[in-house]
């Protein structure tokens, strides 16, 4: 997955989640997922960065 692939994967993210939590302001939603990507940036595969960071996400919006 090429960066451009990767950015458009996590706006998908910031998207689904940001519907599935509508009480929360999407900037909140967007900052956690911008968190949970820096947090895998320096990871060497690349393939499941957008359903590792919507997974991580969605487990800190619940709480």
């Amino acid at each position: 997955m090429d960066k451009q692939d990767e950015a458009h994967a996590v706006a998908a993210v910031i998207d689904r989640l940001a519907k599935k939590f509508p009480d929360t302001p999407r900037t909140h939603v967007e900052e956690i997922v911008s968190e949970e990507y820096t947090a895998l940036n320096d990871g060497p595969i690349r393939d499941f960065v957008a359903v590792l960071i919507e997974r991580a996400a969605k487990v800190r919006l619940r709480s």
